[in-house]
């Protein structure tokens, strides 16, 4: 293999648009990589940190969350030499009120989306890069289910002993926000704006005690001012804030904020209040057009979903039939995830398209 990214880019990665406001503060913060290598620092296993080099850390783009949970979970991947070698490091945001329980399950999915674009790619390739899936959690009653794939196998402990080497066996790493104390948040090894975000997202539905984190943590929130871009930094900060007004009312929580953070942060808060004031009366005014937009953007991504498909059939089973090829264009996205899913494991063509 080559490379170890699964797609060239010429420019610096960007991720997705996100959807949410946790969305957007997770990936604002640690799609950069000085903030991700402190979050990799601070959760994984110390024999994996003593491998991974980190100096080699990049932002990798595309996301591999299938259309149907993307209201649920957010990603970003990253490569890195991992003992000098290339390797993949999947970092899922779970923000939900409850606990997915086939997580495991899910996270085998976006890891074989990732080996099949590797493979796309690579198709001389005859070995894959690891990859490292760590999942950053927050929920109402914290992290409940399984976090080792075979833990999902319907067996007894014995026939699971016996069928050890025949089945999928992986662990993710967890990184339960909900099980952390503040203080356990701020005294990470990570950088000032890593804790502040991971705070905040801690406590993003209690927006009382959020307000109460940015006072108590004055000193922290001037150094994330201090440092460079920082101001932007603390932009996405207040935005975040502000979107999470329920259940105070947004003239409330915004008060509860200018008095938190006091005069120094005045200003800033303010513009990003008017900006979302005026972000809402735009919304307003085009809501009636939003249906056809969202439809057609919606087209745009199952289009996109059904070139790749295309690309990973005729990578693994060569020239495709018309015929073939014309079902795929025909497909919804359902249909091309489910197909998607298949394409590796598939020992010929007509095995993808199988009725199940």
């Amino acid at each position: 293999m080559s490379s170890s990214t699964p797609h060239r880019a010429r420019r610096r990665a960007r991720p997705p648009r996100p959807s949410t406001p946790h969305d957007a503060l997770f990936k604002d913060t640690f799609s950069r990589v000085e903030h991700a290598a402190g979050l990799l620092r601070a959760v994984l296993p110390p024999a994996i940190v003593a491998r991974l080099e980190l100096a080699t850390l990049q932002l990798r783009p595309g996301s591999f969350v299938g259309a149907t949970l993307s209201g649920r979970h957010t990603d970003l991947l990253f490569s890195a030499k991992l003992s000098g070698r290339p390797a993949f490091i999947y970092v899922l945001l779970e923000h939900q009120s409850v606990v997915d329980p086939l997580m495991a399950f899910r996270l085998l999915g976006y890891m074989l989306r990732i080996w099949e674009r590797v493979l796309v790619e690579h198709p001389k390739a005859r070995r894959l890069p690891a990859i490292l899936p760590l999942v950053v959690h927050h929920s109402e009653t914290g992290w409940r289910g399984e976090t080792a794939f075979e833990a999902l196998l319907d067996l007894d402990a014995a026939t699971l002993a016996a069928l050890a080497e025949h089945v999928p066996r992986f662990r993710f790493v967890l990184d339960d926000l909900s099980a952390e104390t503040d203080d356990a948040l701020r005294k990470r090894a990570m950088t000032e704006l890593g804790r502040l975000a991971l705070g905040c997202l801690r406590h993003a539905r209690e927006p009382a005690k959020l307000v109460g984190l940015l006072a108590s943590w004055a000193d922290l929130v001037r150094q994330v001012r201090a440092a460079p871009g920082g101001m932007a930094a603390l932009a996405a900060i207040w935005r975040y804030t502000l979107t999470l007004s329920e259940p105070l009312s947004p003239e409330d929580l915004l008060a509860n904020l200018l008095e938190a953070v006091g005069k120094d942060a005045e200003e800033e808060i303010m513009t990003i209040a008017d900006q979302l004031r005026e972000e809402g009366r735009r919304e307003g005014v085009v809501e009636g057009r939003r249906e056809g937009v969202v439809e057609g953007r919606r087209e745009g991504v199952v289009e996109g979903q059904r070139t790749m498909l295309l690309k990973q059939l005729a990578a693994r089973f060569g020239a495709l039939p018309e015929a073939v090829a014309a079902r795929v264009r025909a497909a919804d996205a359902t249909q091309l995830e489910r197909w998607a899913e298949r394409v590796l494991a598939a020992p010929k063509l007509d095995a993808v398209f199988r009725r199940a």
